[in-house]
Parts: structure tokens; C-alpha cells; sequence
């Protein structure tokens, strides 16, 4: 039985690591990787938040307005995207009815693009500044069109640390709640862990095994992602540098060995690792890359340095010459080649 003692143990023969998560990787997926055609939409940098990680928040003062956004999603379906990822700051009194236009505004454009929107974080603002329950909210978007949702808002779950790092943010206990809820009706969302700050090896640990006892329960986890802190341009990389391209690989490869066989699918992304490191992943337990962005905002506003946009030739090239076989897919993880 797998205990966070026993998956310490792991950090001692961290080649041995590396092979074992190769061949779980194998065992689970086979040899191919997969990735998105999907477009990022921002439609907002205010924030009321105060995430001491956050490069983001505040910086030109921004809002798209609904005809930017209607444009946004034109250029993704010109461009042959499945989806749009949509996330934005905490606009102060931004209600249910705000979001439901952004998705109103997807909708117009095309019926049939995926949705992939809303954190947790969200969900929460949104349910206070409407007076509903979170629940609630998730009914009400899962009717106006809502797809799947991104487990961001994750960091790491563990309340000591985000007291330090997003004090204003949810808490874990909320974070696991609107997970639950939104897998209990339907809404499939991601999972995430931001690690390379304050935290230890044991709270990644602890995170990837609460990700595993949820996925137990709810099944409703599609994939996780490890996202490396990015530094600079915040307070927190004042205090830390982030962590080495070797802690990448090992997180990649501990994060695989302990939720396996629950979850399938390990993503790389390539624009917090760079694109020969994701590429490295692949050998190391990932398999899947993520998307094509088109635009990213986040992780270039704390100095990701890999670009915006990989096109889908791109990255079956950056696979293929990895020694594996790219396959595009849909945010649910259904083949399209």
C-alpha cells in the first residue's frame, strides 16, 4: 500500500524512480503522447486577490469586452481549435450573470467548441457575489454551456503554505469541495500542484495523494499537471528561485508512479518547463504536452521564456523525434486522428 513514508522512499534512488515511471507510463498509455488544439483566453488581469506567486494580477488593468472575445473564439475556430481555456482575475463584483456572458459570448460563435473554463477560485467569487452556493453555480454554467473546468487555484494544498503564498485565496477544504461538486454532476476538471517555493518534498507528496483519494471517489479527474513556480516578476521569487530541471523530471515521475493506475493522463507543459525539457518528460512518465495556447499570458508575465504558441505540426515533430507517437486529442482525451 502506498503511504506518504513509502512514497518518500522514492526520493532516494531517484533513477530507479525514473525507470519506474517509465514503465508505468508504458503500462498505462502505451507509447503514444498526446495534445490540444486549444486557444488560452485571459479575459481579465484585475484581480482582488493577493497571490504572492502572481506576475499576472494587475499589471495592465485589462477586460475584454464581449466582441474581443467573440474574436478570440473566431480565430480559434478559423485556426481548427476543440476548445478554449478561459480563466481571468477576480473582478471585484463580477456575478454569475458576468460569467455566463463570457460563455454566451463562446456560444455565439460556435456551438460545438469545448468550454474548458472557470477555477475553483472562481466558482467561489462568483457563487459570493450571486449569493448562491457553489453548487449552484455549477448547475447554472454546466446549462449555460460549460464544458470541463481547470483544477488550478491548487497550488499546494496544504493551508500552512497558503496562508503564506495566497492568503486571500480558497482554502484547501473549499478547493476539494468544488472539485467533489463538480465531478458529482457531470463536470470534469484537471488537477494541478504548483510546487517549487516554499513548499517540501512531503506537501507534494501529500497533494499528489489527496489528488489520488479524489480521483478514487469521484473519478472526475481528467489528467494532472505539475507546474513549476515561475519567479520572477513577483514577490514570492524573492524569497526562491524555483527548483532544478532534474526536480522537474522527478516530480513528473513521483507524480505518475503514485497515481497510477487513477489517473492515466501526466502533462508536461511545455511552457513552464521549456520545450526540450517537456520533450525530456516524456521518458520520465508524461504523456501528454498540453496544448497549442495560441496565447499565454500568465506564465510569460513571471519569465517563461518558451513562447505563446507551439502550432500542431510543431509539436507532433517535438514528439515524434522523442521516439513516440503524437496524437491529437480532445479535452476529454478522446483520439481525433
Amino acid at each position: 500500500m502506498m503511504t506518504d513514508t513509502v512514497a518518500l522512499e522514492l526520493l532516494k534512488d531517484p533513477y530507479e524512480t525514473f525507470k519506474l515511471a517509465n514503465e508505468l507510463r508504458k503500462k498505462a498509455v502505451g507509447d503514444v503522447v498526446t495534445f490540444v488544439v486549444n486557444r488560452n483566453i485571459n479575459f481579465t488581469d484585475i484581480c482582488i486577490n493577493d497571490c504572492k506567486f502572481c506576475s499576472f494580477r494587475n499589471r495592465k488593468k485589462f477586460l475584454l469586452s464581449t466582441e474581443e472575445i467573440k474574436r478570440k473564439v473566431e480565430e480559434a475556430v478559423d485556426f481548427g481549435c476543440t476548445e478554449v481555456c478561459i480563466q481571468g482575475g477576480l473582478l471585484p463584483n463580477a456575478d454569475i450573470e458576468f460569467y455566463i456572458s463570457i460563455l454566451d459570448a463562446v456560444r455565439e460563435v460556435s456551438k460545438k467548441i469545448h468550454i474548458h473554463a472557470f477555477s475553483p477560485m472562481e466558482i467561489v467569487h462568483m457563487a459570493k457575489n450571486s449569493k448562491l452556493t457553489t453548487l449552484e453555480v455549477l448547475k447554472i454554467l454546466k446549462r449555460e454551456g460549460l464544458g470541463s473546468m481547470p483544477g488550478t487555484a491548487a497550488e499546494i494544498l496544504n493551508d500552512c503554505i497558503r496562508e503564506q503564498i495566497c492568503p486571500m485565496k480558497l482554502k484547501t477544504e473549499e478547493w476539494v469541495r468544488v472539485i467533489k461538486e463538480a465531478h458529482g454532476i457531470g463536470i470534469p476538471t484537471t488537477a494541478t500542484m504548483m510546487y517549487g517555493h516554499i513548499d517540501s518534498w512531503e506537501d507534494r507528496i501529500r497533494h499528489i495523494m489527496l489528488i489520488k483519494r479524489i480521483q478514487r471517489e469521484t473519478g472526475g479527474f481528467t489528467e494532472f499537471i505539475p507546474l513549476s513556480f515561475m519567479w520572477m516578476n513577483n514577490e514570492l521569487g524573492k524569497r526562491t528561485k524555483g527548483v532544478s530541471g532534474f526536480d522537474d523530471l522527478l516530480v513528473i515521475a513521483i507524480a505518475r508512479i503514485l497515481l497510477y493506475p487513477e489517473i492515466k493522463n501526466i502533462q508536461a507543459s511545455w511552457v513552464k518547463l521549456g520545450i526540450k525539457l517537456a520533450q525530456a518528460s516524456l521518458n520520465f512518465g508524461a504523456n501528454d504536452l498540453g496544448g497549442t495556447l495560441i496565447e499565454e499570458n500568465i506564465s510569460k508575465s513571471a519569465g517563461a521564456t518558451s513562447g505563446e504558441f507551439l502550432s500542431p505540426e510543431d509539436l507532433k515533430e517535438l514528439i515524434i523525434r522523442a521516439g513516440r507517437i503524437p496524437k491529437q486529442r480532445d479535452t476529454l482525451y478522446n483520439i481525433l486522428d
